[in-house]
């Protein structure tokens, strides 16, 4: 009986120091509970633990699954109609290129020099028009100067000399394309046009570049087409944004001999395995030039996929042909005398300074560090970035 009073009084014991240690960690939790860091740092723990859609949607019952499912599908016929939508802008292009076609055309005149405008079409009031004439003023009194002097009168070319090749040179796209032997050729460009596709026919268009004669090609017209799809990807509809540029064509040139600036020439040495005599030889290799635009890489018709500098190269050369069809021939003389690069500049500098701005009220220094940084202009093409 003893053996079993000390048993009973051994358990009675343990149930009461378990019970001590259970008020305990209850009484320490609830210290820690009224701590306000921890409190704190369980709920950063909480705002920072991800609520992304996707965990979202899997916490819906199946039912309404179903109906996101139909919603998706819903949405994948407003890209088709979007896609539809898109062809129709394509043709607006085409009637309204027609309608520009005359202007385009007077264009060239006065470039080539094939005529003279009216007082009436080079009549002309810019924003700085006193402080022009003034300027004039002053220009025409030292003209009247010279002529007493017995100066010679300032001959008047014909045209407007170097119209496109001074495009290229302002437009950092177009003339980080440009090597210095490709200066001289393009001084001979004349005008470039788009061609839209015709109705019935895949969308495209078609860059024309046109040439006065001269003694590097005989070419009179070099062409560029890209090859458009305005429609939603089968594997992923959800991505479209309308048309994009798939493919491009270029054209072959005839180039003169030894004018041909897309190649040069090397001297290689060879050393003959048996009898040891070197000799030499020379072999073409490709150039770096801007005329290497119409000779692009082809997109592979059976879904092989390009290299990474060759993804690259295709990028830029579809921007280059975009920026070309948007902005540099419906804005040509913009863009030859810089205002259509200074609004560029003007508007983005707007953009970063409405930032720095708002930056600036808490970080003045990186605010100035900020406004040492260069712009970059607008017309610069996409960087490919190594993966």
């Amino acid at each position: 009986m003893a053996d079993n009073s000390k048993t009973e009084d051994a358990a009675s014991d343990s149930v009461e120091a378990a019970k001590g240690t259970g008020d305990k960690k209850e009484k320490l939790a609830d210290q820690v509970m009224q701590n306000p860091q921890v409190l704190a740092a369980l709920q950063e723990r909480l705002d920072n633990a991800p609520h992304t859609p996707s965990s979202y949607i899997e916490t819906l019952p199946k039912a309404v699954k179903r109906r996101i499912d139909a919603l998706k599908q819903l949405q994948v016929k407003c890209a088709h109609i979007e896609a539809k939508f898109y062809e129709e802008v394509h043709d607006l292009e085409r009637k309204y290129a027609a309608l520009y076609q005359p202007l385009f055309d007077k264009r060239r005149d006065f470039i080539t020099g094939g005529a003279e405008p009216t007082e009436a079409e080079a009549e002309w009031h810019s924003e700085n028009e006193e402080e022009e004439k003034l300027a004039g003023d002053v220009k025409n009194k030292v003209v009247i100067e010279e002529k007493e002097a017995g100066a010679a009168e300032e001959t008047n070319p014909k045209g407007i000399p170097d119209f496109w090749f001074t495009i290229f040179r302002n437009v950092d796209m177009l003339s980080e394309l440009v090597q210095e032997y490709d200066e001289p050729i393009l001084k001979h460009l004349q005008d470039i046009k788009v061609k839209f596709s015709e109705p019935g026919q895949p969308m495209s268009f078609t860059l024309e570049f046109y040439f006065e004669p001269n003694d590097y090609f005989t070419n009179s017209i070099l062409t560029k087409t890209y090859k458009m799809k305005s429609e939603p990807d089968k594997t992923d509809p959800f991505s479209f944004e309308g048309p994009e540029i798939v493919d491009c064509e270029g054209c072959t040139i005839d180039w003169k001999k030894g004018k041909n600036v897309t190649v040069k020439t090397i001297k290689k040495k060879q050393k003959h395995k048996g009898r040891g005599t070197v000799r030499t030889i020379t072999k073409q290799v490709p150039n770096d030039s801007f005329f290497n635009f119409f000779s692009p890489i082809k997109v592979s018709g059976d879904g092989e996929s390009l290299d990474e500098d060759s993804e690259c190269t295709l990028a830029i050369d579809f921007e280059v042909g975009h920026f070309f069809r948007e902005r540099i021939v419906p804005r040509a003389v913009l863009y030859f005398t810089g205002e259509a690069i200074e609004d560029d500049d003007n508007f983005e500098e707007g953009e970063e300074g409405e930032e720095e701005e708002l930056e600036g009220e808490e970080e003045g220094e990186e605010d100035e560090e900020a406004e040492s940084e260069p712009k970059k202009d607008a017309s610069q093409p996409a960087e490919c970035k190594q993966q």
